[in-house]
């Protein structure tokens, strides 16, 4: 049986849309379809020159950090 879908309520169409990528995908399959449209947080155009750069040593002491992991 089909639904009829009103257009108009946001909420009826989010519901519908859920209900059809689980029966599509499955749950996992669906939070995987919607994380691809999720946008994040922050602005990274203007955090990208915010940060300061890493010397030469303090990358070489990561590295050796991280490898003695």
């Amino acid at each position: 049986m089909t639904a009829t879908l009103n257009i108009n309520n946001q909420m009826e169409v989010r519901r519908m849309g859920l209900q059809a990528l689980n029966e599509a995908l499955g749950p996992v399959g669906m939070v995987r379809f919607i994380q691809q449209y999720e946008s994040g947080l922050g602005d990274y155009t203007v955090e990208k020159y915010q940060k300061s750069d890493f010397t030469v040593e303090e990358v070489d002491i990561m590295l050796k950090n991280k490898n003695e992991r």
